[in-house]
This record gives structure tokens, sequence and C-alpha cells, in this order.
């Protein structure tokens, strides 16, 4: 099957030093893929390879199958593929219905309108409901971003991803912040939102470990740069060296 979103031996340094070196990963339809690694081992660059906001050093990042290394966030985002942003960190004095409004503007190539106009148009309006309503978020549209709970915050900043319609969507630590009782809820809607808006698959870069476990087909470990690993999950979790690698914790001897 051939993938959506890969990379092939990319690379990328910044200066002297080498944060990835020779990663080829690959997300195919209907996968949940996690990334995981200690801190330092280059995750965050993979994310911004990924996603337009840098370009490797060498290898290609492709995207259904063409060459996308030299495009940027916003040329990606309107082939399908999407990033949350965590915006209302940006913007948290729009509402919840203004900040998936501005994703809906994007997406249907209305970016001349003004936020303000955007609530007179019934196709902008209709879909900003639909989108608020698959994140339990319906009965908060005229909320003040900044006034929700944490975990409303997460799905707010996901639902804005998801108003692109994306065929791939990226996740980046999505529940950090959230407390331990929320984050399975929060993982939970975001998996049936995936479905329900018809993405494809999901790269979820991710450190809590339950979370990896439960909701990952395939897991990429990455360790000072380089793919530890790319196995399914429970053959992952089969390998306590590897777990304590990835985690960043010493073997015994």
């Amino acid at each position: 099957m051939t993938a959506l979103i890969e990379t092939r031996r990319v690379s990328k340094v910044f200066g002297g030093f080498q944060a990835l070196d020779d990663v080829s990963l690959a997300v195919r339809a209907g996968e949940l893929v996690s990334v995981v690694g200690p801190n330092g081992a280059g995750k965050t660059t993979l994310v911004n390879l990924l996603t337009g906001l840098l370009s490797p050093s060498s290898g290609e990042v492709l995207f259904m199958g063409r060459n996308v290394a030299a495009l940027g966030p916003v040329e990606l985002a309107d082939r399908g593929l999407a990033r949350a942003f965590q915006l209302i960190q940006i913007f948290p004095r729009l509402t919840v219905a203004e900040t998936i409004g501005a994703a809906v503007v994007s997406r249907q190539r209305k970016r001349w309108r003004l936020l303000a106009s955007f609530a007179a148009d019934r196709d902008i309006a209709a879909r900003v409901r639909e989108v608020a309503d698959i994140f339990g978020l319906g009965h908060r549209l005229a909320a003040v971003a900044a006034t929700l709970s944490q975990g409303e915050k997460k799905l707010l900043d996901v639902a804005s991803a998801f108003a692109l319609e994306p065929q791939v969507i990226l996740l980046d630590e999505p529940t950090s912040g959230v407390s331990t009782a929320e984050k399975h809820g929060i993982m939970r809607t975001l998996v049936d939102a995936a479905k329900a808006a018809g993405v494809q698959a999901i790269l979820l870069v991710e450190h809590d470990m339950d979370l990896v476990a439960a909701y990952s087909q395939r897991i990429v470990a990455l360790s000072a740069g380089k793919v530890l690993a790319d196995l399914p999950t429970e053959k992952f979790f089969s390998d306590p060296g590897l777990i304590a690698a990835v985690i960043g914790k010493r073997r015994g001897h």
C-alpha cells in the first residue's frame, strides 16, 4: 500500500549538530503511528520537516507520493496534511466559533474575508457547528477560548486542524498539560473524530507510553536522531530494553 506521508533517508543538520540522521518512516491509510523518544531524540525536528516548517539537509519528504520538502505548512494544509498548532495560545480572545471558523474560512478559500464576517455565511457557520459537535464543543461556541478548561483547549486546538479537512493529521503531544484522568477521554475523542471526519491516518508524537500503547498500530522510536525501531505496538512493548531507551532510562548492568 502506498504511503500517505513518508520520509526517505532524511537528515537535518543545524550548524555542526546532526538533529536527524538517515531517518525513513512511512504512514499508510488506516494507521495511527506514534513517534516516541527521549528529549533530544529529534522528534520536534522531524515534525517540523513533515509539516514544511523546515527543509531537510538531505533526503526526501513525500506526501501522497510527491516531494513536498520545499513547501510550507499553508500549502501542505491545502493538499491535505494538517498539524494541531495550539492556536488558542496565539488568539486567546477568539471564541470557539471564531477559532474553528478561521480554519474553515481558510479551507474554503475565503481568506480575504474578515473573521467578523464569517458568521453571516451559512455554509461556514454550519461547518463550524459540525466540527464543534464532533469534538463535543457545540455548547461552547460562544465561549472565549482562554476561558476553556485545559482539556477543552486541547480539543479546540485539534478541532481547528480537523476543520481544514485533512487526509493526514499530525498531533504533537495533544494531551500535554492535561490531567491524567482526562487524557484517555481526549484521545478517544480525537480518534473517533478522525474517523467521523474522514481522516485517513494520524501521526502522533507522544511521551505518555500508556496512550501510545492504547492507540497506536505502530511505533517509530527515535534516539539521537536515528530510527531505533519501527515496530507493531505489541512487539515494541515486549522489549524492555527498547522501552527503557525510549523513555530515557539507562539499562541495568
